[in-house]
């Protein structure tokens, strides 16, 4: 059974950084994308970012820029940097994993999730 668990939230200035890490146990014998979600409170949960089995990524063009997301296939683990951090980012933050090769938009199409970590911060 695959699970993920996220950590490296916390309260941040603006301006400052974070890396946020999700950790998977369990084997996931097909290849698989993975993502990082985000919500706001009263908002819908969104893609902040992903990155195929391959390494290609993708993001939200409202981190552009500033997010980088990568994975290490070995430590069974996946990243998310997150520099120039804004109030508007301010959110939990959850990990996210989907069986295949591409990177979807929709969170109903991913097969695992993480609690999430929030990430709170401050003008």
């Amino acid at each position: 059974q695959v699970q993920l668990v996220e950590s490296g939230g916390g309260l941040v200035q603006a301006g400052a950084s974070l890396r946020l890490s999700c950790a998977r146990s369990g084997r996931i014998f097909s290849a698989y994308a993975m993502a990082w979600f985000r919500q706001a409170p009263g908002k819908q949960r969104e893609l902040v970012a992903g990155i195929t089995s391959g390494g290609a990524t993708r993001y939200t063009d409202s981190v552009e820029g500033r997010f980088t997301i990568s994975r290490d296939n070995a430590k069974n683990t996946v990243y998310l940097q997150m520099n120039s951090l804004k109030p508007e980012d301010t959110a939990v933050y959850y990990c996210a994993a989907r069986v295949g090769y591409g990177i979807v938009v929709t969170a109903k199409n991913y097969d695992y999730w993480g609690l999430g970590t929030p990430v709170t911060v401050s003008s």
